[in-house]
This record gives C-alpha cells, sequence and structure tokens, in this order.
C-alpha cells in the first residue's frame, strides 16, 4: 500500500508519496552519525588561547639568576606568571565528522519514511498564499492539528510562503538545499511544498543507493 500524505492550502486531497524515498527503513545508527556530523560541521572550533611565545613582553629576566632567593626565572611570559601565556593552550580546530554520501542519503531516506509512515508529513498548495499573511498560515497549521515545533520547506521563489510562516513560534522554514537530517528528526510535523518536494527527492537521492 502506497504512503500518502494529505495536501493543504487547496483542496481536500491525498498525494502519493515515492516509495523509494518515503518507505525507505529508518535506521537508527546513520541517523545518529548523520546528525552528529551534522551538529559538528556547524560548530566554529575558533576558541583559543596564547602561548608563552605569543605573549608579548617578557624579554629579559624578571631578576637576575642568583643571590635573590627566589627561584629562577626565565621571562615573566611562562605560564606560571600572571598575564603569562598557557601551557598547551587550545587552538583552532575542526569538529568535521566524515558520513559517506550513501550513508547520509539512506539517513535523509529513513528520516522523512517516519513522518511519512506517522502521518506527521504533509504537502503545501502555495497558490493559497497569494500575498504573505501569517494569520493564514497559522490557521493553516491548527486546522492540521500536529505538534510543535513545524519545518516548513519551501522551494527559494516562493516567497510568499516564506513570509508567511516565518514568524511562526516554533516554526523552522528552510530551503531544500540547506534541509539537513538534524532538523528533520527535530521537527514534530513537516510541511513540504508542491515545487519543494522533487527537489527533496533529488537531495534524497532518489532511484540511488
Amino acid at each position: 500500500m502506497a504512503v500518502k500524505a494529505a495536501v493543504l492550502g487547496g483542496k481536500a486531497s491525498d498525494v502519493a508519496l515515492d516509495a523509494s524515498v518515503f518507505e525507505a527503513e529508518a535506521k537508527p545508527h546513520l541517523v545518529h552519525e548523520t546528525v552528529r556530523a551534522e551538529l559538528n560541521a556547524a560548530r566554529r572550533g575558533t576558541r583559543g588561547a596564547k602561548s608563552r611565545g605569543l605573549v608579548a613582553g617578557g624579554r629579559s629576566k624578571p631578576w637576575r639568576q642568583k643571590g635573590t632567593g627566589r627561584a629562577r626565572q626565565g621571562t615573566i611570559r611562562a605560564p606560571q606568571f600572571t598575564g603569562g601565556g598557557v601551557a598547551f593552550p587550545p587552538g583552532m580546530r575542526s569538529f568535521d565528522v566524515k558520513v559517506n554520501r550513501k550513508a547520509r542519503r539512506a539517513a535523509f531516506r529513513g528520516a522523512l519514511s517516519s513522518h511519512a509512515a506517522n502521518g506527521t508529513l504533509a504537502v503545501l498548495d502555495p497558490s493559497a498564499f497569494e500575498a504573505p499573511s501569517t494569520k493564514q498560515a497559522k490557521a493553516l497549521l491548527a486546522g492540521w492539528g500536529k505538534d510543535a515545533p513545524v519545518l516548513v520547506v519551501a522551494h527559494e521563489d516562493e516567497e510568499t510562503v516564506v513570509k508567511s510562516f516565518r514568524n511562526l513560534e516554533r516554526v523552522l522554514v528552510t530551503v531544500p538545499a540547506e534541509l539537513e537530517v538534524a532538523a528533520v528528526v527535530w521537527a514534530r510535523a513537516l510541511l513540504v511544498t508542491e515545487s519543494a518536494l522533487p527537489l527533496v527527492l533529488q537531495r534524497a537521492g532518489k532511484g540511488q543507493r
């Protein structure tokens, strides 16, 4: 039995979903690896500190070698001095985790299939939004009756849809090119416009394994 999704915004109807994408097996370990990789890729890794070689000053010995009763010191840039460098300081680093393209696509199909199987996936008819209307978008989601947060995937050219949904609380609007597995997993409901659906299928690797 083919999986179907409700069409919102137009006449009450259903649309058949592609079985190769929306009836795929959900593999939790692949989803976990992909979400972890996406979240790590978003980290900037710019934390850092100065070593003793980067701290200014301290060109001469703070006191003479002998006769002071204190331990010998070569520079005030050493870590034991206030304002000195840090021993083994953290620096620029990358948190990237490699996930094969085949595994990433499988995780994406599995996340989409979970929404399709649970009935939390719907297709939006963008013709219902002739002008931006947050009130209309809120009423549409209320009529759908799904729990928030809601992820709305719209085509880049569908400006009226983007402007209608972007100011709603606990609603995230994105485009197919920037759609990630982490966002699909985070959302309790997924709403995709008719023109964005083919691009989502392409991103999921339709016809590829």
